[in-house]
């Protein structure tokens, strides 16, 4: 009988490379992956690799519910510091760690025991923050996998930021891989000021999340403005107050009743000719 293991997968090259690894060893693999809300979600691209590796897949959507509102406070409160932006890379890693633990520990192994290995794509010293020796370390003993924890791509000698043995494996294996751009919206300076104004709102979801990628914002994304007709219409789809000029010009998304008139008046700032006729909708 196949042995159990479990892999985390993001979708990026590291980790789809572990699971051709494992299968290469005989393991009977499934594949955890994590929706995260200031991530690209990729999870049509998981679920068709792992229909073509005929690979199990378990997914932790944290954009909603309870999940969500526990990572939130990670944003808020990181116990061991942030990169550049927010982005709390180290107590990310343990938030999907613990999260996948508790998953292995549901499973049954070959032995009727909790399935004991979790595999990762991780490569020390690819990612400045929670690749160090120490990061590594920390993760591992803080989620309570001390000794369960593997990493197949540091195993056979891969380190730092070069990706020329990844693609090598990548041929190899036949597999089709993404950019290694990272996408983490939390690096980004301009998103970041937007969400520290709304961050500790009640009831944030992953709407009001998305949202601030798009548009002009005003009074703490109380009022957005379309930039380009794409926006505007996506604006216009909203719930809540919109104002379209019946001119050319941006669409306003109005969060509060209070800021209507403010809103008039940034559509008309921000346009090229001058806006009479408004259309209200709600």
């Amino acid at each position: 009988m196949k042995e159990k293991i479990i892999v985390l997968l993001s979708g990026g090259l590291d980790s789809l490379l572990v699971v051709k690894l494992l299968q290469e060893k005989d393991f009977d693999i499934t594949a955890v992956y994590f929706e995260l809300p200031f991530n690209k979600i990729i999870e049509k691209e998981i679920r068709n690799f792992c229909k073509k590796e005929k690979v199990k897949l378990k997914i932790f959507d944290c954009t909603r519910g309870k999940l969500l509102q526990e990572y939130l406070e990670i944003i808020k409160k990181p116990k061991y510091g942030t990169g550049a932006g927010i982005n709390p890379c180290v107590d990310c890693r343990i938030f999907i760690l613990e999260k996948t633990k508790e998953f292995a520990d549901t499973l049954k192994g070959t032995s009727k025991k909790k399935i004991y290995t979790i595999a990762t794509g991780e490569v020390l010293n690819e990612r400045p923050m929670s690749q160090t020796k120490k990061s590594l370390e920390l993760t591992e003993k803080k989620s309570g996998l001390m000794g369960r924890l593997i990493r197949p791509l540091c195993d056979i000698g891969i380190k730092g930021r070069s990706r020329k043995k990844q693609i090598a494996l990548a041929k190899k294996f036949k597999i089709n891989y993404p950019n290694p751009a990272g996408g983490c919206l939390l690096c980004e300076k301009l998103y970041c000021e937007r969400l520290k104004k709304i961050l500790n709102k009640k009831n944030l979801n992953y709407k009001d999340i998305q949202l601030l990628k798009i548009g002009r914002h005003f009074e703490n994304s109380q009022i957005i403005l379309g930039k380009n007709k794409k926006e505007n219409e996506l604006l216009e789809k909203e719930s809540g107050m919109k104002i379209i000029p019946k001119q050319p010009g941006p669409t306003a998304s109005v969060k509060n009743k209070k800021f209507e008139k403010k809103a008039r008046e940034l559509i008309q700032k921000y346009s090229k000719n001058k806006i009479e006729d408004f259309e209200v909708r709600k």
